[in-house]
C-alpha cells in the first residue's frame, strides 16, 4: 500500500470510526451513564464496566460478526430466507420507523426545545426535524461522509468539555452508598442491554458495508480492516464518554435526590456543571446525537428495505415514507413510544442476540442449532413478555439470570444443545442431486 493509499484508508477509518461512534451515541445514551453512576457511587467504575459490555461491547461484537459474515442478511439467512426476512423487517422497523427513529424527534423535543423555547408546537417541530433528515439521508453514499466529519466533532466537543469540567470541578463527593458489588453489576448490565444497540448495529451495517464499497473497497479483506479498525475508533469514543459520564454521575449521589428522573439529573449535573450556558450545550449535544442517530436509521432502513425489492422502489422514496410515518409517530410522545416499543423490543432482541453469536460458527453447525437455539430464545423471551404485563406464566421467573432479562440464554442453549445432538447422531438427511450435477 503506497503512502496516498495509506492516507486515503487512514482518514477512511477515522471518518467511518466517528461515524460509527455518533450512530451509537443517541439520546438515550446521554442520560443511562450518570443515572447508573449516581447510584452506584464509590462502585461506579465497576457499573461503567459492565454497561459497557451489555451495550457497546455486544454491539461490536453485532458488528464483527457481519463483517466475518458479509453481511447482516448473511447473519439471519441460518434459519432460511423466509424467516430470516420477517426478523430482518421486525429488527428494522423496530429500530426504524416505529420506535427509534421517531423517538429521536420525541426526544430533541423534549428534551432540547421544550427546555429552553416555550410556545413550540411538537408538530411544527417534527415536521423540520424531517425535513432535515430527509436533506441528510436522500443522498445515500454521503450519509457516512456527513455524520463523520461534520456532526461528530460537534458532538464529541460538546461532551468533552462537560466531562472535563466535571472532572476538574465535581459538583460532589463519590461517596459510598452501601449497595452491594452485585447490585451494581445487575444494573450495570440491566441499563446496558436496555439501549438495545445490537439491534442498531444490525441496521448500521448495512449502511457501513455500503459506505466502504462507495469509498472504493471493492476487496472484502481490505473492507473488513477498514471497518474494523473504525469500529475499534468508535468503541474507544464510546469508552471514554461513557466513563465520563458514568463517573459526573457518582459525583452527584449526594446533590440530587434518589428517585430524581435520568433526564432531570443529567439537566442537574449540566446546570450545576457550566449554568445556564452549559443547558443550551447540553440542548446542542442531544440535539446533535439524535440527528446523527436518526441519519444513520433513516438510510439504513431505506437501504434494506430498497434491496428487500430489489430495488423495484427505490432508496429516496423509502427515506421519504420512512421520514413522514416517523414525523406522525413522534407526536405520541416519548413515554409513548418507549412504552410502546418496550415489549417488542423485549422480543426481538434475544433470538436476534443468539444468531449473532452462534453466527461465528459459520456453517461448521447444522441449520437445525441455529432455528433450535432462536426457537428456545424467542418462545421464553415471549413468555417473560407476558408474565412482565400481566400475564401468569408459571415458573418463567425461576430461569437464570431472569433478574438481569436474560431468562432466554437458558432455554436458546438447552434447544439448541439438542438440535446439535440430534444432528451429530440422528440420521443425515440425504444430498440432494446438486452435488453429481457439479
Amino acid at each position: 500500500m503506497d503512502t496516498t493509499n495509506k492516507k486515503k484508508f487512514g482518514l477512511d477509518s477515522i471518518v467511518v470510526g466517528f461515524a460509527l461512534f455518533a450512530m451509537f451515541f443517541g439520546a438515550g445514551n446521554v442520560v443511562f451513564p450518570p443515572y447508573l453512576g449516581m447510584g452506584a457511587g464509590v462502585q461506579w467504575a465497576n457499573g461503567f464496566m459492565f454497561y459497557f459490555i451489555a451495550d457497546i461491547g455486544l454491539a461490536l461484537v453485532a458488528l464483527f460478526s457481519i463483517l466475518k459474515a458479509g453481511g447482516a442478511d448473511k447473519i439471519t439467512e441460518h434459519i432460511g430466507k423466509k424467516a430470516s426476512n420477517v426478523l430482518m423487517c421486525a429488527i428494522i422497523l423496530c429500530i426504524g420507523p416505529m420506535v427509534a427513529i421517531p423517538r429521536t424527534a420525541a426526544t430533541t423535543f423534549e428534551m432540547s426545545v421544550a427546555p429552553l423555547v416555550t410556545g413550540i408546537s411538537p408538530v411544527l417541530f417534527s415536521i423540520a426535524f424531517f425535513v432535515l433528515i430527509f436533506l441528510l439521508s436522500v443522498k445515500q453514499s454521503a450519509v457516512i461522509d456527513i455524520v463523520g466529519k461534520i456532526l461528530t466533532p460537534a458532538l464529541l466537543v460538546g461532551l468533552l468539555v462537560l466531562i472535563v469540567k466535571g472532572m476538574i470541578s465535581p459538583i460532589g463527593e463519590v461517596v459510598n452508598l452501601g449497595v452491594s458489588a452485585s447490585e451494581v453489576t445487575v444494573n450495570g448490565i440491566r441499563s446496558g442491554y436496555q439501549t438495545m444497540d445490537v439491534l442498531a448495529a444490525m441496521a448500521f451495517g448495512i449502511i457501513i458495508l455500503n459506505s466502504a464499497k462507495d469509498k472504493g473497497y471493492e476487496n472484502a479483506a481490505d473492507s473488513r480492516r477498514m471497518i474494523g479498525i473504525a469500529a475499534t475508533i468508535a468503541g474507544l469514543l464510546l469508552l471514554i464518554v461513557y466513563f465520563g459520564l458514568t463517573y459526573l454521575g457518582a459525583t452527584s449521589s449526594t446533590v440530587f435526590p434518589a428517585d430524581i428522573s435520568r433526564a432531570n439529573l443529567v439537566i442537574g449535573i449540566v446546570e450545576m456543571l457550566l449554568g445556564k450556558t452549559g443547558l443550551i450545550i447540553f440542548a446542542v449535544v442531544v440535539a446533535l446525537a439524535c440527528i446523527t442517530t436518526a441519519v444513520a436509521l433513516v438510510s439504513s432502513a431505506a437501504s434494506f428495505f430498497a434491496q428487500l425489492t430489489n430495488n423495484k422502489v427505490s432508496y429516496a422514496v423509502f427515506v421519504t415514507v420512512i421520514c413522514v410515518s416517523s414525523a406522525v409517530v413522534s407526536n405520541l410522545g416519548l413515554d409513548t413510544i418507549i412504552s410502546i416499543a418496550s415489549p417488542i423490543l423485549d422480543i426481538v432482541y434475544p433470538p436476534t442476540l443468539v444468531l449473532i453469536l452462534l453466527s461465528w460458527f459459520g456453517n461448521k453447525i447444522d441449520k437445525s442449532v441455529y432455528a433450535a437455539a432462536v426457537i428456545g430464545a424467542l418462545l421464553s423471551s415471549v413468555l417473560v413478555t407476558l408474565g412482565n404485563y400481566g400475564l401468569n406464566v408459571p415458573y418463567i421467573e425461576l430461569l437464570p439470570m431472569s433478574e438481569i432479562d436474560l431468562g432466554w440464554v437458558t432455554p436458546a442453549f438447552v434447544f439448541g444443545a439438542i438440535a446439535f445432538i440430534l444432528s451429530k447422531f440422528g440420521p443425515k438427511p440425504q444430498r440432494k442431486t446438486d452435488e453429481a450435477e457439479a
